[in-house]
Order: C-alpha cells, then sequence, then structure tokens
C-alpha cells in the first residue's frame, strides 16, 4: 500500500513540528516531522480531528 501524502506545518523556530497526511476516508494521520517516515502515527476520525483542532485554538 502507498504512503499518504504527508503536509509538513510551518517550521517555527525551535523546529518542532508534525506532519498530517488526510486518507481518502477522512481520516487524519499526525506525525514528527523530525522523525519523518519511521515517526509513530497518531490517527483521528474526522470528528476527533475537529475536537483536536478546535481545543488546540483555545
Amino acid at each position: 500500500m502507498a504512503q499518504p501524502a504527508h503536509t509538513t506545518a510551518a517550521r517555527p523556530p525551535d523546529n518542532q513540528c508534525v506532519e498530517v497526511a488526510v486518507l481518502p476516508n477522512g481520516s487524519v494521520l499526525l506525525r514528527d516531522s523530525k522523525i519523518g517516515t519511521t515517526s509513530p502515527t497518531l490517527t483521528f476520525t474526522p470528528t476527533q480531528w475537529q475536537t483536536f483542532l478546535t481545543t488546540a485554538r483555545h
């Protein structure tokens, strides 16, 4: 199976970034950009992802 395309967040001065990929079913994968393809991946449902984003913004 092909790896999903991850997008890297804008790099802050301390290089603490994450990469995000959206799967065809709407699930979202999140991984540490410093580790890259070998990074453990967190998987969110679309609802969980929206809740995460809403919470992180407040």
